[in-house]
């Protein structure tokens, strides 16, 4: 069975949606879904009330804390880390413990945005290839527990970039996986700041880390930018 933790912060407007999907779209292998609010300051509390069948834990807000802390709380022996405004493939449950059972014991589905354009289509083309440098946190995540565990989590000095941290970990394993179906996300950042500028910043990041730099200078730049 799986266990779907979804960190939130301020997301009273697209959780609802997301939860009534993944009820329509999945299979019989979900346990149970763990909603890890970091802090929500709208009314995304008041929202969940509506789900009764969901479980809300409270956390320091920050994403690696917020999914370490699901994870700890979770059941089953399969964790699915899946972003708020992230909405997987049909049967993605299934499809997920199928491919445990197979022995691959971690990975993703491909990625595509829920805007038309040439490059946001491009980038989405790219996340069908099986290589470290077209993931991304937005594609969601699949990982045994066991060995969840035994990597230690998520690194949760990281306050961006948590996904690519750890996804680069289990590739490290050789336990990694994407599973030929279709997540489509928001483009939301993109639309807020524009294609070029996001994708720059992306770039910017993925350098910076592959040169040395610390988390907090990641996050530094990060929101240095989005906040110009």
């Amino acid at each position: 069975m799986v266990s779907i933790i979804i960190p939130v912060y301020n997301e009273e407007l697209i959780l609802p949606d997301l939860l009534k999907y993944l009820k329509k779209v999945s299979s019989n292998y979900i346990s149970e879904i763990i909603i890890v609010d970091g802090g929500s300051i709208d009314n995304t509390f008041e929202m969940l009330q509506d789900f009764p069948e969901v479980k809300i834990i409270d956390s320091p807000k920050g994403r690696a804390v917020q999914m370490n802390t699901g994870a700890r709380k979770a059941r089953s022996k399969i964790l699915y880390f899946l972003h708020a405004d992230s909405f997987p493939p049909e049967n993605f449950d299934r499809l997920i413990y199928e491919e445990v059972k197979k022995g691959n014991k971690a990975g993703c589905f491909q990625m595509k945005f829920d805007k038309n354009h040439w490059w946001l289509n491009l980038l989405g083309w790219l996340t069908k290839l099986n290589h470290i440098s077209c993931r991304g946190g937005d594609q969601s995540l699949f990982v045994e527990k066991k060995l969840f565990e035994e990597i230690g989590g998520f690194d949760e000095s990281f306050i961006i970039y948590e996904d690519n941290e750890i996804i680069k970990r289990l590739y490290d394993k050789k336990q990694f996986v994407v599973i030929k179906r279709w997540v489509t996300t928001s483009a939301r950042l993109y639309e807020q700041m524009g294609v070029w500028k996001t994708q720059k910043l992306f770039l910017e990041i993925y350098w910076k880390r592959r040169f040395g730099a610390s988390p907090a200078e990641l996050y530094s730049h990060y929101y240095e930018q989005i906040s110009s």
